[in-house]
């Protein structure tokens, strides 16, 4: 299935070289609002076609929230990146789950889906919370 707004996968590209689709979610917990700009890849589509979700956003280490997938997301396409900066979306391989980082982070083992918009300020509430993401 093609989606909307985002092209064919870029299998055998440089990470580092994504570019931002028209594709976007938003995840809302806590009355809290933020929203993505996904990147065009594999992971992120796959990510696209699992929504919507209710599930729950948690803290982790000092510099991220978690949320927990129902199921693990395809690694097509997936390569190393070195230009990690805080409100990067990625997807982390190993476990499965979404890491939404509002600190600096370098870490192997991660796909960047996307960046969140107009700033992160809402990942650093402490806690754990039911989250709803959706497409808009």
């Amino acid at each position: 299935m093609i989606l909307p707004g985002i092209g064919r996968a870029q299998q055998g590209r440089d990470p580092n070289s994504q570019k931002p689709t028209d594709l976007r979610i938003r995840l809302t917990f806590n009355d809290l609002v933020l929203t993505a700009t996904l990147y065009d890849n594999p992971s992120a589509r796959d990510l696209v076609s699992m929504l919507p979700l209710n599930l729950r956003i948690e803290d982790y280490a000092n510099n991220e929230k978690i949320v927990r997938l129902p199921r693990k997301l395809t690694e097509d396409g997936s390569g190393p990146f070195g230009n990690e900066r805080p409100g990067d979306l990625c997807y982390f391989k190993p476990w499965g789950n979404l890491a939404l980082f509002y600190g600096d982070y370098k870490w192997d083992g991660l796909i960047r889906l996307g960046r969140f918009e107009g700033g992160f300020e809402p990942l650093r509430v402490r806690g754990e919370y039911p989250v709803h993401i959706e497409r808009i």
